[in-house]
């Protein structure tokens, strides 16, 4: 396959849309239900921290669709890592 460096580009863009999106209907059922019981807190901080090194790498290597989208679904993620620490652990 002989794809263009902006053909490759789209292509990455369309995959980060879609893995990150794909969060948002989690993200917002877990902020309106406060209902955490199904998420694990092992599963989702090396998750968080996985998204995270993804990150990382994305900003050394500088590709735009790995920086926005671990950017966004890091976010995501460390917010119902965050929601599910606390509500494990009410005060």
């Amino acid at each position: 396959m002989n794809l263009q460096p902006h053909q490759i580009e789209i292509i990455g863009y369309c995959a980060a849309f879609l893995t990150t999106i794909a969060f948002l209907p989690q993200a917002i059922q877990s902020w309106r239900t406060r209902d955490l019981s199904g998420i694990s807190v092992g599963m989702y901080s090396l998750f968080t921290a996985g998204v995270g090194l993804w990150l990382i790498y994305g900003l050394i290597i500088e590709k735009w669709p790995l920086i926005l989208a671990n950017a966004m679904t890091f976010a995501l993620a460390l917010s119902i890592l965050a929601l599910k620490l606390r509500t494990a652990n009410p005060r």
